[in-house]
Parts: C-alpha cells; structure tokens; sequence
C-alpha cells in the first residue's frame, strides 16, 4: 500500500495523485505478483481497478507494465470485500460480506501462492482487525499530506511487527516489509 511520510493512503476525498511512482516499481510489483494467485479489494479498489486492468494491455499505447499486468489481472482470483456488490455478474470473482475470519482462513488455507491486498484501506483494517494480515509491503512516498485517510486506523488490537527488508526507489519512495510476529 502506498503512503505519504506522514501516514495517510488517500487525500481527504480519496485523491491519490501525489504517489510516485517508477519503471523499477513496477519491476518490482511484478515479483509480487508472480508470487500470487489471489488479488483481494475492497469495494472502491476494486471498481476503480475493474475499470481499467482488463483491457489496459491491448491499447495501442500500452506499456510494458500495463501489458503484464493486465494478463495477471485477468488470469488471478480475486476477493472483495463488500456488501453491495452483486456476485453472479462477476468473472472469476468472490464477493465476501459476512464472516471475514472464517472464510479468509478458508482461503488462506488452500493450496496455492500469495494473496496480496492492492490498496483498499478500508478492507485492510477489517483484515487487520481479524488477525489476517500476515506481511506488510508500505510503499512511503515523499510527500507530506497533513491530513486524510490514514494508513492505519481504528486499530483494535496489538500487532506486533518483524522488519524483513527495504528498498529504496529511484523516485524517492522506500517499500518497508514487514512480517506479523506470530505468537
């Protein structure tokens, strides 16, 4: 999930023009996704992703990134989170609104690779919440905001947290990873 230094995901009305971003992220994103077969959203990421991944690699001017992407997208399962959502309309896609811990579990506990969480604050701290959340990827950006959705909100209980590794962007952003220390 991407971040400004002082802690916020989205400008007060949802804004996120101010990420940076670079060839080498996206590079690196990759590495990510090759690792999973799961993408999960909430509502809001997942419409705003809907409506331009699955046809972002076949524009004329598509780049690389949106190429590959694109084909991940497709081809990858995915999980919203959302109670408005309608199920039955949607392609290779199950919608989640009731009984988060048991049935993330269910799926967490299937063979298979990662499920990784694109944005989606507000599903992040539900997952959080539930003990659900086992890694941390916090792209922090150069960028001070002062006030927004924060990164972390609401937080019900403890999570105590192992540093693993960073990496440090050309355009001035560091991926934090974390793992959850599991007790």
């Amino acid at each position: 999930m991407h971040a400004s230094l002082d802690g916020f995901v989205a400008g007060l009305n949802g804004e996120m023009n101010w990420i940076h971003f670079d060839e080498d992220m996206f590079d690196f994103v990759a590495t990510m996704t090759a690792q999973a077969d799961t993408a999960l959203y909430g509502r809001v990421t997942y419409e705003m992703m809907q409506s331009y991944w699955p046809n972002a690699g076949d524009k004329p001017n598509a780049s690389k990134h949106d190429k590959e992407h694109s084909a991940w997208y497709n081809n990858v399962s995915k999980i919203v989170l959302s109670n408005t959502i309608n199920e039955s309309v949607l392609k290779n896609t199950v919608v989640i609104n009731d009984k988060l811990f048991d049935k993330i579990n269910e799926i967490k506990n299937q063979e298979g690779k990662n499920i990784l969480i694109f944005g989606s604050p507000r599903a992040s701290h539900s997952l959080l919440n539930e003990g659900l959340i086992d890694e941390f990827w916090v792209f922090v950006n150069p960028v001070l905001l002062g006030q927004g959705m924060p990164l972390f909100k609401n937080i019900l209980q403890v999570t105590e947290l192992k540093f693993v590794e960073s990496k440090i962007f050309s355009c001035g952003v560091i991926a934090l990873h974390y793992e959850k220390i599991l007790k």
